[in-house]
């Protein structure tokens, strides 16, 4: 038995040398630094024994199983998710579940594809756009309504023209109960209004709908490469804000002859809505025109009791005493001239006007206020109208096709007065416009008038704080174009 321990404990001091010889060469660096290491300093003199080591493990290993028992329960308590303690609790009487459907209803006004409804009611309500050839009877029985029904309406009806005679594109809405019953139509009265007509029991009940013309501000600049209406069609203006355009420089600029690849519009305009869709109005608020290399500017103000007109921003008026081009967009077919070759009669001649060759049934403009001193037919010039605008002068307006101002009537810049045509000797559709000054013929390209009087100075202060906005979106739209801002 004694032979046994020794040999056991040969063998483990054996397997303990062959521990530490595979540490070593494992570790060989560390024991190359620290060849003198060890944890306890004085490990040469006193090394340490197995019976000394197996003591140590037991503490290190009691001590972690009190940590285990002890601690280690106590975190738990305090970071566990256990239930905390609850209070008296309160009962909630709740109502009793039920089947049946929401009582409440979303009584709130709304446009509901064309029609203006209630919220919860929009389910009940057909819209129909109104095509080319359709008659109202034939709308009706196309959607189930019944004729008898309809006409009792139309004979409740105040005025049914307009229902009646609805033209194509227009919305109709119907109205029905879940049997199809009829029970309200909707249908524009005119432009403002939409007519709300509802059945209740033997009678009908008509009503007026308002329908509000909201205005935005919108802005716009482009560069004309070919045309104006192209340049301004891709910056997004409306045919309609182009002319505006065109009318408020068309004092400075004629648009027919003046205008070069490369020039310049920026424009802060004021569009039309109603009922979210756009709609034809507007106006200019503030503009510049880059033509030829010149910068002209414009800025819409209205006066107290006065029209809105255009100023530049010295609060000089735009609107000069004539316009230079009397019909838009058209083009000077023939000059002002002391000999002329006659298109029709083939002689020479002195041509003491200038000729716009535009599309038959074009508007023509008067070029300045004034009285209508004639409206007929004249030899060569066939149908005509002179105008006599005081102080000595007069303008003539030939072959028209058709005249609307009669002599003795009085007309206004830029009202239309008759049509582009080629009554007389012509030998393509256009306008002859003669300029005169005491009876004398001048080159209407050429005859200079005095520039008008600025606002008053008492009218100035207002005058700035109205266009200070429109100048000021103007301002930033240039960007480094050349422009000056009061602010």
């Amino acid at each position: 038995m004694l032979f046994r321990n020794d040999d056991e404990k040969s063998r483990q001091r054996q397997r303990r040398q062959a521990l530490r010889r595979h540490a070593q060469r494992r570790h060989k660096h560390f024991y190359n630094a620290w060849p003198d290491w060890s944890f306890i300093q004085n490990f040469r003199a006193a090394p340490v024994t197995w019976r000394s080591e197996r003591g140590m493990i037991t503490i290190v290993a009691g001590i972690l199983a009190l940590l285990a028992l002890v601690v280690l329960p106590s975190w738990a308590a305090v970071f566990g998710r256990g239930e905390l303690p609850l209070g008296p609790t309160i009962p909630l009487v709740l109502p009793a579940m039920t089947t049946d459907a929401p009582t409440w209803k979303d009584d709130r006004q709304a446009l509901i594809n064309g029609v203006y409804t209630r919220i919860d009611e929009a389910g009940m309500w057909t819209t129909i756009t109104v095509e080319k050839g359709q008659t109202l009877g034939a709308i009706f029985a196309e959607i189930g309504v019944n004729g008898s029904h309809l006409a009792q309406l139309l004979g409740q009806m105040k005025d049914s023209r307009a229902l009646t005679t609805l033209k194509p594109g227009e919305k109709l809405g119907v109205k029905r109960a879940p049997d199809g019953h009829l029970l309200a139509i909707q249908y524009d009265a005119d432009g403002n209004t939409r007519k709300l007509v509802e059945w209740h029991g033997d009678r009908v009940q008509e009503s007026t709908i308002e329908r509000p013309l909201e205005r935005r501000t919108h802005v716009a600049s482009g560069i004309i490469e070919s045309s104006l209406f192209a340049a301004a069609e891709d910056a997004g203006l409306s045919d309609d804000m182009v002319v505006e355009l065109a009318k408020v420089f068309g004092y400075d600029i004629d648009m027919a002859q003046d205008l070069r690849k490369g020039d310049k519009f920026f424009v802060v305009y004021e569009a039309s809505y109603r009922d979210g869709e756009p709609v034809a109005g507007g106006r200019v608020l503030a503009a510049t025109f880059y033509n030829r290399a010149k910068r002209f500017e414009a800025v819409g103000y209205q006066r107290a009791g006065g029209d809105f007109e255009y100023y530049d921003q010295s609060g000089r008026p735009l609107r000069k005493d004539f316009i230079r081009t009397p019909v838009e967009f058209s083009r000077i077919s023939s000059r002002f001239s002391s000999a002329r070759k006659h298109p029709v009669l083939g002689t020479v001649r002195a041509h003491r006007g200038v000729d716009y060759a535009a599309p038959s049934g074009t508007p023509i403009i008067a070029a300045s206020n004034g009285k209508v001193s004639f409206s007929g037919w004249q030899n060569g010039y066939g149908n005509v109208i002179i105008l006599d605008h005081g102080r000595g002068y007069s303008t003539l307006y030939g072959h028209m096709s058709r005249r609307v101002a009669n002599r003795g009537v009085r007309v206004r810049q830029g009202e239309v007065i008759g049509y582009v045509g080629m009554t007389g000797l012509a030998s393509g559709p256009h306008l002859h416009y003669e300029f005169r000054v005491n009876g004398v013929h001048r080159d209407p390209l050429k005859v200079t008038m005095p520039p008008p009087e600025r606002l008053p100075l008492t009218l100035m202060a207002a005058f700035q704080k109205a266009v200070k906005p429109s100048l000021y979106l103007l301002a930033r739209l240039e960007g480094p174009f050349p422009t000056t801002v009061q602010k």
